[in-house]
């Protein structure tokens, strides 16, 4: 009886650590450094599947966490210029507001949200809107990319043929 309990338990432990691992959407992060400034982002990756995205599953006008599953976090230990406006050092939420030709990008202070369903906007640090390119190519899987060139730097969201790129400057610390 008890080889027979303790067979069952290490089952349990094994199927529940698998569960934790197979997520649909998996985590996935963007970090980048310059000089004593680390960035990193991480949001859920969701995949394309042969589905209509923008407009369809993420519907356009309506806030979305940038992802899947959580919303998506940014995490910062030296200050910033997002699209030439100041983010200083913390951790904060990236929400978008998808549309055809923009998108609005949102930074915000609530954190450990579950998706945008708790969403307030009186808690944005700041927002501004990016215009929409066309990918060359159809990208599979959401991405977050952080392309850095010394001081400078630019944030990509990417996913179907859809690409928006936000501008980002670390800031000198005195």
């Amino acid at each position: 009886m008890t080889k027979w309990v303790v067979t069952s338990v290490i089952w349990l432990c094994v199927v529940s650590v698998y569960a934790q691992e197979s997520r649909l959407s998996p985590l996935a992060m963007a970090r980048m450094r310059y000089k004593d400034t680390y960035v990193k982002i991480t949001y859920g990756q969701p995949f394309k599947r042969g589905r209509e995205i923008f407009g369809n599953l993420v519907p356009y006008g309506e806030v979305w966490r940038t992802g899947a599953n959580e919303a998506t976090e940014i995490t910062l230990t030296g200050d910033l210029l997002v699209n030439g406006l100041l983010l200083r050092a913390g951790t904060y939420s990236i929400f978008t507001i998808p549309d055809r030709i923009k998108w609005t990008i949102i930074i915000n202070r609530e954190l450990n949200l579950w998706g945008s369903y708790n969403y307030n906007p009186k808690l944005d640090v700041f927002r501004f809107d990016a215009p929409v390119q066309e990918s060359p190519e159809v990208v599979e899987a959401f991405t977050i990319a952080l392309d850095q060139n010394n001081d400078r730097a630019e944030m990509t969201f990417q996913w179907d043929r859809v690409r928006v790129t936000v501008p980002i400057r670390f800031v000198e610390s005195q």
